[in-house]
């Protein structure tokens, strides 16, 4: 009943999409960060122009600030981005080198979700280095992958484009109270098939799942990485093997864009009792019209697969 429900409400959100694009007038210029914000501008604004900065299979943290972004941001109307330090090492410099005032720090046209959500793992005045790793002061940057959070952010999406197109208000504003509506349902059904992880630990490269596991009360024993965002090294995967042993989480999970070599080979001195799990780290397809439902049901398919083994 409940993968029934879910494929009914991924329907109505289907529709939501389709049905209000047939007659869109205006095409804003959208300059998403990532795969996941360029999804929920779609659900917004579905008659958007969107670009998208990155994709599932490259490391949000370190992109190269290349011509054709830099002509994409030049051009933009809108931008939405993660914040919390996430696009620090790329965005200010596209933001600089495109001189486009619309898309500017405190400027309307410019989106941080962020800003409008409680991090968790704030770390005051702490500051990223090559020996420190990939240190947020603000907090753990990626909460998309917590829906709740997710849902937060809309609303603060819709907000803000409706302030900055006024001509399309009501409209905004429609379309975020049907996404709202069937994503709390959706929401709801998720947690259902997902109670038999509640409890349950795994490993993972990086914190980049941290807010899935918290929404799905599951538990990160161990990081891969001995630093954030450094490569796991032979020592400290050493270490994980002998923490380990003696009690063997449900899986090993790393993303879609870092090397599973070093999980393979703790999952292979582990003596295959515990899978590896390579999970997308966002949206595969961003402009799909339920992009966005769609990967949590591959995360929370691909999770349940371990319990079932």
């Amino acid at each position: 009943m409940v993968r029934i429900r879910i494929k009914r409400l991924r329907a109505v959100i289907t529709g939501l999409v389709l049905g209000v694009s047939a007659n869109a007038v205006w095409a804003q210029n959208v300059f998403a960060c990532e795969p996941e914000w360029a999804a929920l501008t779609r659900v917004l604004l579905p008659e958007a122009k969107l670009f998208v900065a990155t994709h599932a299979r490259q490391d949000p943290h370190h992109i190269e600030a290349r011509p054709a972004l830099i002509a994409q941001l030049r051009s933009a109307d809108v931008a939405v981005c993660t914040g919390a330090e996430l696009e620090a090492g790329w965005l200010p410099t596209l933001q600089q080198r495109a001189g486009n005032p619309k898309v500017q720090d405190g400027a309307p046209g410019m989106f941080y979700a962020a800003d409008h959500v409680v991090l968790i793992d704030p770390q005051p005045g702490a500051i990223g280095s090559p020996f420190a790793g990939d240190v947020h002061a603000p907090g753990n940057p990626h909460l998309h992958t917590d829906p709740h959070r997710l849902l937060v952010a809309s609303q603060a999406l819709a907000k803000q484009l409706q302030e900055l197109l006024p001509a399309q208000k009501q409209a905004i504003a429609k379309r975020q109270a049907d996404f709202e509506m069937a994503w709390k349902a959706r929401i709801t059904a998720w947690e259902r098939l997902a109670a038999p992880l509640r409890g349950r630990e795994v490993v993972a490269q990086h914190s980049g799942y941290g807010y899935l596991w918290r929404w799905l009360g599951m538990k990160q024993v161990a990081d891969l990485e001995p630093q954030p965002g450094m490569a796991p090294t032979p020592g400290h995967l050493q270490r994980l093997l002998t923490q380990l042993r003696p009690k063997p989480s449900l899986a090993v999970v790393v993303s879609s864009y870092q090397d599973p070599r070093s999980a393979r080979w703790l999952v292979g001195q582990l003596g295959g009792n515990v899978p590896l799990l390579v999970l997308p780290a966002t949206v595969m397809d961003a402009g799909s019209p339920d992009a966005l439902g769609l990967w949590f049901d591959q995360l929370l398919g691909e999770l349940l697969k371990t319990v079932e083994r």
